[in-house]
């Protein structure tokens, strides 16, 4: 089965879980901006949560179905038709063959994530098929989706077959069927245009003056236009050192905010380089790190300290929504 790509939209690429085992050689991670959305995705489809979906920024793609077919759409103030006719997000949706899903601008969000049960058929590169456009590595030719690109399925899995068939049933001549429920807005991040983001002091934080230090968590940052997936780079307040410093590079993992000689800080998001050599003043909670994804260029951006069991709670409660929502599906398909 294939898909066909009638417009590509803004910048959509395949990413899966991300590209691991593989920094110690300079290679990046990759892999989703929005980890919650897009295993959520997966999950509603009958995927394994790491498997590869189409992540689409800011305006997303017109994509004609070949075949039928089951997907599921998750992202923050998106809007998605087929045929259309409004579909609904968050949900498992039974496409017919012949239909065509178009996905709108975003009113608030910035990402979405488009899954299909069974998965995209593209050869895996250094153990992933997401995708790394410095590189040209992974995904669809190591390159954003394009007009006319032909997107090869997997076969459904066993429980997305099970979603289909029940779906299927009551679909008719419908463009497409959703089941009743949706995935509760108790399970998902707080997503909100201008996020409140909670961070840990990092590693070179006690070299900072006491201003910077008190900005970081009073100050509003704003969403700078140089952001992409490598790094947000913020202005605000300038976050400075008390004295120059000379450092060696050090690792870097998503959700590391560096601070530049300018003093205006740079969180690392999903394609971060593997070390870095700026002072580290922070690092963002992996449970907020959806929120930060989902924040366009002019966003407004505020830092909350946290602490280490705050960090790990909040963690531990993502995963644990997630683990909750696999066996719902499970117990409501099978």
């Amino acid at each position: 089965m294939t898909i066909h790509v009638r417009k590509p939209g803004l910048l959509t690429t395949l990413q899966d879980a991300g590209r691991y085992g593989y920094q110690k050689y300079g290679v990046i991670v990759s892999g989703p901006m929005d980890s919650f959305a897009h295993q959520t995705a997966n999950l509603l489809v009958g995927n394994d949560a790491k498997e590869a979906a189409l992540e689409a920024t800011l305006i997303g793609p017109t994509l004609y179905f070949a075949a039928p077919a089951l997907i599921a759409v998750c992202g923050p103030g998106f809007t998605a038709s087929i045929d259309g006719v409004p579909a609904p997000l968050w949900r498992p949706v039974y496409v017919n063959a012949g239909a065509t899903l178009l996905l709108g601008s975003s009113r608030e969000g910035c990402r979405c994530y488009i899954a299909v049960s069974g998965g995209f058929d593209v050869p895996e590169q250094l153990g992933s098929r997401s995708t790394y456009l410095r590189a040209g590595l992974g995904g669809l030719e190591g390159r954003a989706l394009k007009e006319g690109d032909r997107l090869r399925l997997k076969d459904a899995t066993e429980l997305g077959e099970n979603i289909m068939r029940r779906l299927h049933a009551d679909a008719g001549d419908a463009a497409f069927q959703s089941v009743k429920w949706r995935v509760s807005y108790e399970m998902m991040p707080a997503y909100n245009p201008n996020p409140e983001i909670r961070v840990m002091p990092g590693a070179q934080s006690d070299l900072f003056d006491a201003a910077g230090l008190e900005a970081l968590f009073s100050a509003e940052f704003k969403v700078q236009p140089q952001s992409d997936r490598m790094g947000y780079r913020l202005a605000g307040q300038p976050l400075y050192l008390r004295e120059p410093l000379d450092m060696l590079s050090e690792p870097v993992t998503f959700g590391t905010v560096q601070v530049p000689p300018d003093g205006n800080p740079i969180v690392l998001m999903a394609d971060r380089q593997t070390t870095g050599g700026y002072p580290k003043i922070a690092q963002v909670l992996a449970a907020d790190l959806p929120l930060l994804a989902q924040a366009q260029i002019g966003s407004s951006v505020r830092f909350r300290q946290a602490d280490l069991i705050e960090a790990q709670e909040s963690y531990l409660l993502m995963e644990w929504n997630l683990r909750n929502l696999r066996k719902s599906i499970q117990m409501y398909f099978f």
